[in-house]
């Protein structure tokens, strides 16, 4: 058995917001419930309480079975951790312990190298074994080969940065699914993961006997995977819950009915508030002249009281109004032009043109390269003229090539980075970035800047730093500096990765009307139907061009 019970959940952030109201619902044993919501709500928040990160301002969590997580932040490793401590961060909690033991015991060995030490080192080898240790190497061997294509002696020292966010994220939910946890949380586990990746979780998921309880925005996922969905609605004193008894394929429709009844509902309850109200004034006019008149009065506002007090039916949630606005504008023909161009030790030379105003999907598997060649465009390209610098102060790593990308005149390129890694903004709020402006960007008047954050659904984080918002809300405010830079070419790495429904349909609508030219690199097969034409980075090392798009292209071959 292995289920969840969450019950009457109230959450208060430090300034004394609330984030979570109320929030009731259950992850019944052996089912596959997906929690969705517009970003900001509390869904990261509401999975730390699960967790045990953090404690609720009221309500309980009852959970049975012994609880595997994987954290947001896989797939964003970029510190000196290695593959194995990545495994140990998704092990159970004794055998990490004793991992972390015989780590700890292992360097103050070397450091003294005496007689304590010593025994200390020997211990904790011991109490490895005893926690099943030398067991739990054999399984993180087939996941390290499944995951990689490397054994895991080869692979535990190897950097975790050195990974892609897609190997990360597979590593670790090889390791979960593999692993003994029957309740498994998983926050947003398709984030960096390719097709055939994305293929394989709902696989995983489907064929899987462990309860699990995910996050996710990928409407594909979603529709194959979830057999129940918890949504957390917005509301007025914080979010609420509510609970789908079925799938994404019959969500949307059983959404819009439970809204137009909860609408009916509350004209009925207005209408009868008016009628009371009413009758209350027109009994105290009465009895203003009339002693006759009072106990009727009395009774009346009595009447009224009550109805007050149960309250009205529950309210409509509310709603997010994003709206994305990319304006761009009119360049040369010829975007980008591209020369047996090689990405040194990534793909064989190839060479392509992007026209104005094509709408290109880059796609292909983890690892391939195509993040590198959208950054080697952010960048400007092979000896870049200065109006093709970047539009923004991000920081992106020079990327190795052979032969030559150039982009046209009048080519601004705004790149997307998939990470949100933006130490530009750090420590800066939302309104100070926009009213600051920078040398790409002019400043905003406070009037002004909190309109734009209006637009992208963001007035209520404008005093918030950019490293406190969420992975959506970072998003959407990167997409709104690319409105605000002038780009004429978007370079989008992965852009509805953190996106929820509403505000991925929202980003959509606003590239359609882009004036200039889109390459994303995207596994949102959504996503994807919204393309012209696809440039594909194919497991033998080849690029290649599509007009439709290609999910079933394996890792790219070669010496790892």
């Amino acid at each position: 058995m292995a289920h969840i019970d969450v019950s009457g959940i109230d959450y208060f952030l430090s300034d004394g917001t609330q984030l979570l109201n109320g929030v009731t619902f259950k992850v019944p044993d052996g089912t596959k419930t997906a929690l969705i919501g517009p970003n900001g709500t509390g869904k990261t928040t509401l999975f730390r309480i699960i967790a045990g990160d953090l404690v609720p301002d009221e309500g309980v969590i009852g959970r049975s079975g012994n609880m595997g997580i994987m954290r947001q932040f896989v797939g964003q490793v970029r510190d000196g951790s290695t593959v194995r401590d990545l495994l140990v961060s998704a092990a159970p909690p004794a055998l990490a312990a004793a991992a972390r033991e015989v780590d700890d015991a292992e360097l103050a060995m070397v450091e003294h190298d005496d007689e304590p030490s010593q025994m200390r080192y020997a211990q904790a080898i011991v109490d490895w074994g005893d926690a099943g240790g030398y067991d739990v190497e054999t399984v993180w061997d087939e996941v390290c080969m499944a995951a990689l294509g490397l054994p895991f002696d080869r692979a535990q020292h190897r950097p975790a940065s050195s990974l892609s966010g897609g190997e990360q994220k597979r590593l670790v939910l090889e390791a979960l699914f593999a692993g003994p946890d029957d309740l498994l949380l998983l926050d947003e586990p398709d984030n960096y993961l390719d097709v055939p990746g994305k293929r394989w979780l709902e696989e995983k998921l489907n064929e899987s006997r462990k309860t699990v309880f995910f996050i996710s925005h990928d409407r594909e996922l979603l529709n194959n995977a979830a057999g129940r969905i918890v949504t957390l609605e917005p509301g007025i004193n914080g979010a609420g819950a509510w609970i789908h008894g079925g799938g994404f394929g019959s969500y949307v429709e059983a959404r819009a009915d439970r809204n137009a009844r909860f609408e009916e509902l509350r004209k009925r309850w207005d209408e009868e508030h008016v009628k009371l109200k009413e009758l209350v004034n027109m009994y105290k006019n009465k009895a203003a002249f009339r002693s006759d008149m009072a106990n009727r009065y009395h009774a009346a506002q009595t009447r009224l009281a009550k109805f007050l007090e149960i309250g009205p039916p529950e309210a409509l949630p509310i709603e997010q109004n994003v709206q994305m606005r990319l304006k761009g504008g009119r360049t040369a023909k010829r975007a980008i032009v591209a020369e047996k161009l090689e990405l040194t030790g990534l793909m064989k030379p190839f060479s392509t043109e992007v026209w104005f105003g094509d709408r290109v999907g880059v796609l292909g598997s983890n690892g391939s390269g195509k993040s590198h060649f959208l950054r080697l465009l952010a960048t400007g390209g092979t000896d870049p003229e200065r109006e093709h610098l970047p539009v923004s102060d991000v920081e992106i790593a020079e990327v190795p090539h052979q032969g030559t990308v150039k982009l046209g005149a009048r080519i601004r390129p705004g790149f997307f980075a998939q990470t949100h890694v933006r130490p530009d903004l750090l420590g800066k709020t939302l309104l100070e970035i926009l009213h600051r402006g920078d040398e790409h960007r002019s400043g905003l008047g406070r009037e002004a800047a909190a309109g734009a954050l209006d637009g992208y659904g963001l007035a209520g984080q404008s005093e918030q730093k950019y490293e406190s918002l969420s992975g959506g809300q970072q998003a959407r405010f990167q997409i709104l500096l690319l409105q605000l830079s002038g780009a004429t070419l978007l370079l989008l790495d992965e852009p509805t990765d953190n996106l929820d429904l509403h505000s991925a349909e929202a980003l959509e609508k606003a590239i359609d009307h882009f004036e200039g030219t889109v390459l994303a690199v995207t596994h949102d097969r959504w996503f994807a139907r919204t393309f012209d034409r696809f440039l594909v980075f194919g497991s033998d090392g080849k690029v290649y061009e599509s007009a439709e798009p290609v999910w079933d292209e394996k890792r790219v071959e070669r010496v790892r």
